[in-house]
């Protein structure tokens, strides 16, 4: 098991010297990322898509943050979207004029991308890009597409509010929302500075929104459960966080299907205890090989008590869980408040699993994918 040193993350000055790379002032910029998404997105002309209603939305999922996006998307247009939303790996073989598709990539040279957007542009289909202009992916699009550019680079898997937002403008244009979502994302980049404020390095755990969770998951297997559909697709892109930034293995899964997994429950319930009653210290004395222990935390972005939904949908509470609903940073009523505390929700595991990766070590001096990414 791999052990967090504390105190490295209650020293600003330390976090500072040991990201090398970057990686906390990347994960700051996600309310930038939204602004510069919004006017790429103006300038790629996507308000020309108003009053046009697709077929179908495709949402093409790429390595890495564009399978969160989707899923995110996918959540807050609900069963109420007025038209299909496929989420796919390639471009499906019946898309055409009347298909709207999304495709988000860090990498210029995916080439199973590249083709994909060929193809649709071919089969005359609307295509919204967002990448890097420079590559075989932007070139694809041979001037057809609407390309939104990357205009801040960040280190790999920290990219998600540039595609969100991409999607959302996208969604917004074609009046998929039955309630106008703001067309420059403002109440959605203020959430995410403000969110970058909290958890700056200077401020103490107690203090810092995102310290504080990294604390909590350190040396545990997280159990991450949504209890609404944007709550289960962050704790899907939360997992994916920890692995990429800390090589953490997390489960996440909506709470009412998490709930008949028996064996994850029996495991919180000896958790709750403080101790497992089938152990035998005979068979390890060092518990050297002792799984972490499991930690459940509930994400919520609903405006229902997450306890009640939790009875509702498994039948039980876990009183011991930690609940994250960000309902003091937005107030229940206000526009939108669903896709803002998920885009809250989903920057602060990304800082999370940043300081828990720092404060492991998993995070090495001179990360790798940060040196590619800025190269």
């Amino acid at each position: 098991m791999t052990v967090l040193d504390d105190i490295l993350l209650a020293d600003p000055r330390a976090l500072t010297a040991l990201d090398t790379s970057g990686v906390l002032r990347g994960a700051a910029t996600a309310g930038a990322q939204v602004r510069s998404a919004a006017q790429g997105a103006a300038d790629a002309r996507i308000s020309d898509l108003a009053g046009s209603r697709p077929r179908a939305l495709v949402l093409l999922r790429r390595p890495g943050t564009s399978g969160a996006a989707a899923g995110l998307l996918t959540a807050a247009l609900g069963p109420t979207c007025p038209v299909p939303v496929v989420v796919a790996d390639t471009v499906p073989g019946w898309v055409g004029p009347l298909d709207v598709v999304i495709a988000h990539t860090a990498d210029a040279d995916d080439a199973d991308l590249a083709d994909g957007v060929a193809f649709a542009v071919r089969r005359g289909a609307e295509v919204v890009l967002s990448a890097p202009a420079d590559g075989p992916v932007a070139s694809a699009g041979a001037g057809r597409v609407r390309l939104v550019e990357q205009r801040i680079p960040v280190p790999p898997g920290l990219d998600l509010p540039r595609a969100l937002a991409v999607g959302l403008v996208v969604a917004g244009a074609l009046e998929l929302f039955t309630t106008p979502l703001h067309p420059a994302l403002e109440p959605l980049a203020d959430q995410l500075d403000a969110e970058a404020e909290r958890n700056q390095p200077g401020h103490e755990p107690f203090m810092n929104p995102a310290k504080s969770l990294a604390l909590r998951l350190a040396e545990h297997t997280p159990l991450l459960w949504g209890t609404d559909p944007l709550g289960t697709a962050v704790a899907a892109h939360a997992a994916a966080a920890l692995a990429t930034h800390a090589g953490v293995v997390a489960h996440a899964d909506n709470v009412g299907r998490a709930a008949t997994a028996s064996g994850l429950v029996r495991s919180l319930d000896r958790a709750a205890t403080g101790a497992d009653v089938f152990h035998d210290p005979f068979d390890d004395p060092d518990g050297t090989t002792e799984a972490p222990p499991v930690r459940l935390v509930l994400l919520a972005t609903g405006e229902d008590d997450p306890a009640q939904v939790t009875l509702r949908l498994a039948g039980r509470q876990w009183p011991s869980a930690d609940v994250v609903h960000p309902v003091d940073e937005v107030a229940r009523g206000v526009a939108h408040a669903g896709v803002l505390r998920a885009g809250l929700l989903a920057s602060r595991f990304d800082v999370a699993a940043v300081y828990l990766g720092l404060a492991t070590r998993t995070i090495e001096p001179g990360y790798r994918g940060a040196r590619r990414e800025e190269s």
